[in-house]
């Protein structure tokens, strides 16, 4: 045997398998288009808090552009996963694709036109949230139907490659832009990477959900989707799972006052402390080959939380900073590695009619999960210390973790080749 083909299983043991992107044409499109989008949105992401302080000079109304995002995307989540459960999933993901570019169209008509109100820019936020809520469900619940079901454990690392990356490069890409030249060429440039995902979605074929027999052909409902979940226990678990991370153990509130307090640092130390997670997750979808050999998913996903509320506990005893950035890397490392195997987890084991509204719940616990997490930090921070509020947060996470690792004994076992919802 050469040394090229006894290179290439070790090779895929350690990097992304790109399977997928090798297997599906369409699946291929969609990916790249994902790609390109999401580096535009972050693009228009940071234009829209940077124009905001431009008109305003207030951190708080620059602060209102996340609660404009969060309100509808956490109350159309649910609805958009069950209109992906009744409708073709391709004609709702290129309606919302294409309100998504002409919201970004809008935006830049405007900024060329002199109109800058911050008025206009938060109903432009929340329309765009309404448009990911639509979008997201159709979008997600369309890959079980392009690639079999041994596949989606890759295509969601790939996935997750690609959200990390946009959200890490778009944002410094779009201060660059807005530096040279000004607000409206970002908004053009997000508005033209709409192209790349319109064009994968028109490319798709009709994806109506399949039925299973004897169920209803009547518009799906919301409250049948919770339901569903609620008599599911291993799919249950993958959103207390992500709970015990995100609201337990979630410090990113905490990062200014800790980069001033623990590293005597400044805006620049924050920045690092922010884009360390981010880095650790995108090497979560890059190193993500060793993932193919495991079938228990469930306890992946609890040793993977585990991970994160240990470095996050860790991180709150330390006071180097290349030490702290380090571990705040590994958890954003577990975070992604938990992600791969939840989504995977609701792609496979969940029936496709209600493969959209279990994405809709999904989106609101990542929406909405962080959320409830920065407030707990902070009010903790703010009647303690923030090392109580940070290593505190970990242990308890940790704690938590246990805790359902003890109840969900089926959780455990789940393995990936008999899924049990």
């Amino acid at each position: 045997m050469s040394a090229t083909q006894t290179a290439e299983p070790e090779e895929r043991r350690l990097f992304a398998d790109l399977t997928p992107l090798r297997t599906s044409a369409d699946y291929r499109r969609i990916w790249f288009g994902n790609s390109v989008t999401w580096v535009g949105q972050g693009m228009t992401t940071l234009a829209i808090s940077l124009q905001v302080y431009d008109i305003t000079r207030s951190t708080f109304a620059v602060g209102l552009v996340g609660l404009f995002t969060l309100v509808p995307l956490v109350v159309f989540g649910l609805y958009g996963g069950a209109i992906a459960d009744t409708v073709d999933r391709r004609k709702l993901g290129l309606a919302s694709s294409t309100g998504l570019a002409a919201l970004s169209v809008a935006l830049c008509v405007a900024a060329f036109a002199g109109f800058h109100r911050v008025w206009f820019l938060y109903g432009i936020v929340a329309l765009q949230a309404v448009c990911a809520a639509l979008n997201a469900p159709a979008r997600s619940s369309m890959i079980p139907r392009l690639l079999p079901a041994e596949q989606l454990r890759a295509a969601n690392a790939l996935n997750a490659m690609t959200t990390t990356f946009g959200t890490l490069v778009g944002p410094s890409l779009g201060g660059v832009v807005v530096g040279l030249a000004g607000y409206q060429a970002a908004y053009l440039i997000d508005a033209i990477a709409f192209s790349a995902s319109l064009y994968a979605m028109w490319r798709l074929p009709s994806m109506l959900p399949e039925r299973a027999e004897g169920s209803s052909t009547k518009r799906a409902s919301v409250l049948d989707g919770l339901r569903f979940l609620a008599t599911r226990p291993n799919l249950r678990m993958t959103f207390f799972s992500d709970f015990c991370a995100m609201i337990l153990a979630h410090p990113r509130a905490l990062f200014p006052a800790i980069a001033v307090l623990w590293y005597g640092g400044d805006a620049r130390t924050t920045g690092l402390l922010v884009a360390a997670p981010a880095f650790g997750a995108l090497l979560g979808g890059v190193l993500s080959g060793w993932q193919g050999r495991i079938r228990h998913h469930g306890q992946a996903i609890l040793l993977s939380v585990a991970s994160w509320g240990t470095a996050i506990a860790l991180f709150g005893l330390t006071r180097n900073l290349w030490l702290g950035l380090l571990l705040l890397a590994v958890a954003g490392y577990s975070d992604t590695v938990s992600m791969i195997f939840r989504n995977t987890m609701l792609q496979v084991a969940a029936p496709d009619e209600m493969r959209g509204r279990l994405q809709g719940v999904f989106i609101v616990v990542v929406a909405g999960g962080p959320r409830l997490g920065d407030f707990l930090a902070g009010s903790v921070a703010d009647l303690t210390s923030p090392a109580v509020a940070v290593t505190g947060g970990g242990l308890a996470c940790v704690l938590a973790i246990g805790l359902l690792a003890l109840y969900g004994k089926g959780f455990r076992r789940y393995d990936a080749r008999h899924p049990v919802p």
